[in-house]
């Protein structure tokens, strides 16, 4: 088995190459939980001896993905004490002009960005950016995918900004022994950033004019809503048309279903039975007033008492994620209302109302709903998180002297890495105590913010990494990579980028990073060149998915409220994909001249 050899790869090798290609297929091609293919990987390459028990679970000791866990809690300092909020409530104004607009919000982001998560500022921003849009006269989706693109530029100016950079950067530690600068891609990053701004500017036509899907709730235009007679419905025996069900206020009777689910014929002749789904198409407010004038309740589930209806209840906006569990699927075959207390009121996609019962839609990644939601909840439970973003979730911190603190410690925490003082890694275990000394969080929300899914990646990233390196696959991708594009280091450089650039727009970029990351090294050395510079320039390759909203988490999060398509994406981030590739290799040669091994 040892003596094992095809095309120049030991058994070893080829167990590799194919963990990795299903592993990548199998995140493109299924919902199985990411962190879930991530462990399978790693003991795959465990059982089958490609690793031993040390190096297969590395990854977990490592001291890149300790710090992002780590800095979970600092960031949950900054959200709890208003920090955000009040950046953003002293940055945005009232620009006169699109680019002003543009300007405005792309350089606090990546500001933002730079130190943060960037989902979390996302996040933050995107309901602020859609009520912006509409003082600015704007269409939300000339702004949203700006502020996703921002998040991602801006998230490369330092280490800590976004997770690949921390992942290569501990690489390129345990490799050499030496450490880089948490600023080590400041100025190429802010090149970078700048060049993108001035892109966004210029290729503004591309982006495309939406219709916001909530605007398919607030006009005039008609929409489903579905609603239930409890049993002890006082119209129950008399006809829709004698108890004024048939025609009403705001809408009109589409569908009535009744204890075998199947949609009866309409007419103002059809008697009422308790149990019955009544589905009616129109104004919301005034569909829902039916609720009062004749005792009819949300159709999640049998109602036997108008005591059962909780008269407190809001309306809330949602958006399907991609990944979610509830793709391909309706409300009406899953337990989803039953275990989270909400019903679903009514379903849009791309702006348009969908005029089929909205809980036997089958759902899509960016459809908006529209629920109907106890007074007080959780909007940020594991389930939930995983099957749809709010974005009217108001947590709403009070901004006092906390505020300041946290800005403190976060800012000692930057400076001192940056200083040398000390490590990264020591700088983030003292700021995140002192955001629990100072109760800045409580140990819950700090406990809570650290994503177990999140740093189940980043290990198996580091560990992909180190197999794809000792198995010399690595190596022979080099050498193939410098048969192909000679010897000229730019060149090797901008190749190795530009897969990296495009390999991100479907997988993870903590993965590509950390796949990348022996390759670059080992065609740098090969060149017999300082590998610095490399790891910098795919640093912010790596970080640069523009063209599918599947490349980042954040363009994920900003394709359901801007109601774009997938193509939205692709016409002007393909673009965008060639000019922050050209800037990045241009500034980092400048910045980091190449320098020979001695």
């Amino acid at each position: 088995m040892e003596s094992f050899e095809f095309l120049g790869f030991d058994l070893h090798a080829w167990i590799t190459i194919v963990t990795v290609f299903v592993m990548f297929s199998t995140l493109l091609l299924t919902k199985l939980r990411t962190d879930l293919v991530f462990l399978c990987a790693i003991a795959i390459l465990f059982v089958t001896g490609v690793l031993d028990a040390k190096e297969a679970f590395s990854g977990f000791s490592s001291a890149s993905v300790v710090v992002v866990g780590v800095l979970f809690i600092v960031v949950t300092g900054l959200t709890y004490t208003g920090v955000l909020q009040w950046i953003v409530k002293h940055l945005l104004g009232q620009p006169d002009s699109y680019s002003k607009a543009v300007v405005r919000l792309m350089l606090p982001v990546a500001a933002l960005s730079s130190f943060l998560s960037n989902t979390t500022v996302v996040s933050l921003f995107v309901r602020i950016v859609k009520m912006w849009s509409h003082k600015l006269g704007v269409s939300p989706s000339k702004l949203l995918i700006p502020l996703s693109y921002a998040s991602g530029m801006g998230g490369v100016c330092t280490l800590i900004g976004t997770p690949p950079n921390l992942i290569i950067s501990g690489l390129y530690a345990d490799n050499t022994g030496q450490s880089m600068n948490i600023f080590a891609t400041a100025v190429p990053g802010l090149f970078c950033l700048f060049v993108g701004v001035l892109s966004v500017i210029a290729m503004r036509r591309m982006l495309p004019v939406r219709k916001a899907p909530e605007s398919a709730f607030e006009s005039t235009s008609e929409y489903t809503v579905e609603l239930q007679v409890p049993s002890d419905n006082p119209y129950i025996g008399q006809t829709l048309g004698e108890a004024g069900l048939y025609t009403v206020k705001g809408g009109s009777l589409l569908e009535v279903y009744h204890f075998d689910e199947v949609p009866s014929p309409v007419t103002e002749n059809e008697y009422i039975l308790g149990g019955d789904h009544l589905v009616y198409a129109g104004q919301i407010d005034e569909i829902l007033e039916l609720v009062e004038t004749h005792g009819l309740v949300s159709a999640n589930h049998h109602v036997f008492s108008l005591n059962e209806i909780d008269h407190n209840r809001q309306l809330r906006t949602a958006y399907v994620t991609f990944g979610s569990p509830l793709i391909g699927t309706t409300i009406s075959k899953t337990d989803f209302e039953r275990k989270n207390n909400m019903t679903l009121v009514a379903v849009a996609r791309r702006g348009m109302r969908i005029s089929d019962p909205p809980r036997q839609v089958v759902l899509r990644a960016g459809d908006t709903l529209l629920l109907d939601c106890p007074p007080h909840m959780n909007m940020d439970t594991d389930r939930l998180v995983s099957q749809l973003h709010f974005f009217d979730n108001e947590q709403l911190p009070n901004i006092g002297p906390k505020t300041l603190i946290s800005s403190f410690v976060m800012l000692a925490m930057v400076v001192l890495s940056a200083l040398g003082v000390m490590p990264l890694l020591h700088c983030a275990f003292l700021a995140a105590g002192a955001m629990l000394i100072f109760r800045c969080c409580t140990p819950e929300q700090a406990m809570k913010s650290i994503n177990g899914e999140i740093l189940m990646v980043f290990a198996g990233s580091v560990v992909l990494g180190l197999a794809l390196q000792k198995t010399g696959v690595a190596e022979r991708l080099a050498f193939g990579i410098l048969d192909i594009c000679g010897t000229n280091p730019i060149v090797v450089m901008a190749s190795i980028c530009l897969v990296g650039t495009f390999i991100t727009e479907f997988i993870s970029n903590t993965a590509a990073g950390a796949m990348f990351f022996p390759i670059m090294y080992q065609a740098a050395e090969h060149l017999g060149y300082e590998p610095y510079p490399f790891l910098i320039a795919l640093m912010i390759s790596v970080s640069s998915s523009f063209a599918t909203p599947i490349g980042s988490p954040t363009h994920m999060l900003v394709y359901g409220p801007g109601g774009y398509r997938f193509s939205d994406f692709m016409r002007i981030g393909l673009p965008m994909n060639f000019i922050i590739l050209a800037a990045n290799i241009f500034i980092v040669n400048i910045v980091y001249p190449l320098t020979p091994l001695p």
